[in-house]
């Protein structure tokens, strides 16, 4: 055991808990705070009128025909007639970069598939979006909106990102993160992920960040930017270039009964940047990274906006592979608070952690009151918990942020093989994980046997749990 860390009593568990740092929820029930931000969350509500895409020309089946210009001036009908729904026929529908409007409702039928196309030509010109953290302008998101309000996806049907190891996947390993030259002869350029980040870090005004179609960033499939009031209910996203659906500076949203398969690099399935009052329900999350992932911002960008995510319920969801299952960071420069999820299931050999915190002293920020309940736990890899104060240790960027994690509980988390139950790690220097309390947990499976602390971590409070099916009273390296 890290000499810094202190394993209390049972009995100090409800003190050290009333006394938690952060907002409103540290004292009062957390559970019934969860169910009061979900009921507060506002839904779209949207006129009888709707039309299909097929009345403005979208055609079924035939690749070199697109659909995108059909369903954006589709869109745009209902948005300018007071609003109401597109509808997407049973049918693929190949389609470039579409656009919401407020007030409209695009639903898939069952058998409806919008697949997108990977021609990088079609998603410029520019919007203003992030990527990774880092504001700038980027390719055209899949599906995009600024600034609109009352607004939904739903449906049964099939969101396709047409993203593939020969297209989008293929840039990220020949342009984003390494040098390339755009044409024979032409100069050699800096991977652009790498200069992005230095434009972050070195404070580039926005009109200095426009990438074109020789370099640019992958485009997430879904991006909203402050936009109010969403719905994104029912459909399946697959391939996705990028992110999958990320929120950006949205309040009121509700992701429910949505299916995410994504195997991609950097293939996160819902990840909520700079949100409040947030939903996400009956999911199914099978991803090549992180499957829930809370953010706000990216080291300058994020301090320079300060805008925390907060009210974050996360509730009967499933999540097979990914590199976390609900996990808060790494862009988190802005912070969090109040992150609740319970009734999840979670199970896969390449599923690393089930809640994972990871951030840095370039990233600072404050995250507090995560509260997880009655989780199933079949297989992760790693850990059960991860909290990583040392995440990516060898970015170039400015330091002396200084990152706290305060105010973690788990209760009723049940895992069956793990290699380890906990991975703590705090900074060297400072105390600044804090406030860490597991009751009625089972560990079991654990290869190590234990749990691995490193740095300083504070105080850790164990209440009924079993590891390995014995008492689980200490942390161990």
């Amino acid at each position: 055991m890290a000499s810094s860390s202190r394993i209390f009593s049972c009995a100090a568990a409800a003190v050290l808990l009333l006394a938690g740092c952060g907002s409103a929820v540290r004292t009062g029930d957390p559970w019934a705070e969860a169910d009061r931000i979900a009921a507060g969350i506002s839904t779209p509500e949207f006129p009888e009128r709707s039309v299909s895409i097929t009345d403005f020309g979208a055609v079924a089946g035939d690749s070199l025909k697109l659909s995108g210009e059909a369903i954006n001036l589709a869109i745009l009908e209902m948005n300018q007639q007071g609003g109401g729904t597109v509808v997407v026929p049973d049918g693929v529908f190949y389609t470039g970069p579409i656009t919401m409007k407020s007030n409209v409702r695009l639903h898939l039928s069952d058998g409806a598939v919008l697949k997108f196309v990977p021609d990088v030509r079609l998603y410029f010109p520019a919007v203003l979006t992030r990527w990774e953290g880092v504001d700038c302008w980027n390719a055209r998101p899949l599906i995009y909106a600024f600034g609109e309000t009352n607004i939904a996806i739903t449906g049964g049907g099939t969101i396709d990102g047409g993203a593939g190891p020969d297209n989008w996947w293929k840039r990220q390993r020949e342009i984003e993160r390494s040098d390339f030259r755009p044409s024979p002869g032409a100069p050699e350029m800096r991977a652009s992920r790498l200069r992005l980040l230095d434009m972050g870090e070195n404070h580039v005004p926005m009109s200095g960040r426009i990438f074109d179609e020789t370099d640019c960033l992958r485009p997430q499939t879904v991006n909203f930017y402050r936009c109010t009031t969403v719905l994104i209910e029912g459909v399946t996203l697959i391939n996705s270039p990028f992110w999958v659906i990320h929120p950006l500076f949205c309040n009121d949203l509700t992701v429910r009964g949505v299916t995410i398969v994504n195997d991609g690099p950097n293939g996160d399935g819902c990840d909520p940047e700079s949100c409040r009052n947030v939903l996400i329900e009956d999911c199914v999350f099978d991803t090549g990274d992180d499957c829930i992932a809370i953010k706000s911002g990216r080291n300058e960008d994020g301090r320079r906006w300060n805008v925390p995510s907060e009210n974050i319920v996360v509730r009967g969801c499933t999540m097979a592979d990914g590199h976390g299952g609900v996990v808060i960071g790494s862009e988190i420069s802005g912070g969090f608070r109040n992150l609740f999820v319970e009734n999840c299931r979670m199970s896969s050999p390449n599923l690393d952690r089930v809640i994972r915190i990871k951030t840095s002293t370039a990233r600072g920020g404050l995250i507090e009151n995560i509260y997880v309940r009655n989780v199933e736990v079949g297989q992760c890899r790693e850990a059960v918990l991860r909290i990583n104060l040392n995440y990516e240790p060898r970015e170039q960027a400015r330091r002396g942020f200084w990152p706290e994690v305060r105010n973690v509980r788990l209760e009723n988390v049940n895992c069956a093989s793990s290699e380890y139950a906990l991975w703590l790690s705090g900074l060297e220097d400072r105390t600044n994980i804090s406030g860490v309390s597991l009751s009625n947990c089972v560990f079991d499976g654990v290869e190590t046997g234990g749990s691995h602390v490193d740095g300083l971590v504070g105080d850790i409070v164990l209440d009924g749990c079993t590891i390995n099916g014995s008492e689980f009273s200490s942390v161990t390296d």
